[in-house]
């Protein structure tokens, strides 16, 4: 009849559960998108948000994360209820920065600059959740190591006590998971954004590096003191912007598939 009765987030939480079920005696590997919160914003009830004087979008998104929790929740208990919590790692996290501030609402973003689809902290900046009963340290925070998805691979791999694939650019953030010293900033974090104009982004230390466009100058913050990105210190550090443009030169493979179109002439 052309209605659509059945929420897809709903589908993809069932069939985890029936994994994870058939699963149970022996080791196995979930890797769970979830695609909520997101636009298309719909869902099928915004309770408990319906009477909240927002935006309607703002309630729909409320709910997705609501529902969201409510599912993740429903995944713990089972590996709890199967006597597998104690021995199986839970990773959560996000692929990129809230979407929508909603100001006055949420303050998705809070202090950092930017959002989706931008390189700024607001657009790639995003929390990392590990629970591993035994062994990673439950309420404890961590903000300084600094990782990214390029480290998820060399990591589970070393998890299972394989090596990992040669020529990738990720390191094991393993030893950090477990409490002991690990530096991870000394070294190149590499970001692009291909739609729209191409940006690129550098994480060097307590260093991060901006082009918001092809042809474009670096742009320079001390993350350590400016997490909000609001001074450009390019001017001031020329032999770091020069380290990370002569990086920048090696950071990427050009692809027909994906060409960086030239920074436009000013007429």
């Amino acid at each position: 009849d052309g209605k659509r009765n059945v929420y897809s987030h709903d589908l993809v939480t069932d069939f985890a559960l029936d994994f994870i079920r058939g699963c149970k005696a022996d080791p196995f590997f979930l890797y769970l998108p979830y695609t909520i919160p997101h636009a298309k914003y719909e869902i099928p009830s915004t309770e408990p948000y319906t009477d909240k004087p927002w935006p309607q979008n703002a309630k729909v998104h409320a709910a997705m994360i609501t529902r969201m929790d409510r599912d993740v929740g429903k995944i713990l208990a089972l590996l709890k209820e199967l006597h597998i919590d104690e021995q199986t790692i839970v990773f959560f996290c996000s692929d990129n920065g809230a979407a929508q501030r909603w100001e006055g609402i949420f303050d998705s973003s809070g202090p950092l600059r930017g959002r989706k689809r931008d390189m700024y902290e607001g657009g790639i900046r995003t929390p990392m959740v590990v629970r591993w009963p035994g062994k990673v340290p439950a309420g404890k925070l961590n903000a300084i190591a600094v990782w990214y998805f390029a480290d998820v691979l060399p990591t589970l791999t070393d998890l299972v006590g394989v090596k990992p694939p040669s020529g990738i650019d990720g390191i094991s953030v393993l030893p950090t998971l477990l409490g002991k010293k690990q530096r991870t900033d000394d070294r190149f974090l590499y970001w692009e954004f291909f739609e729209r104009n191409f940006q690129q982004a550098v994480r060097w230390r307590n260093y991060k590096a901006v082009r918001p466009a092809p042809g474009k100058p670096l742009e320079l913050y001390d993350l350590a003191k400016d997490l909000a990105e609001k001074h450009n210190i390019a001017d001031r550090h020329p032999k770091v912007i020069a380290r990370i443009e002569a990086y920048l030169k090696t950071a990427r493979t050009d692809s027909p598939n994906w060409p960086v179109k030239p920074a436009k002439k000013k007429e």
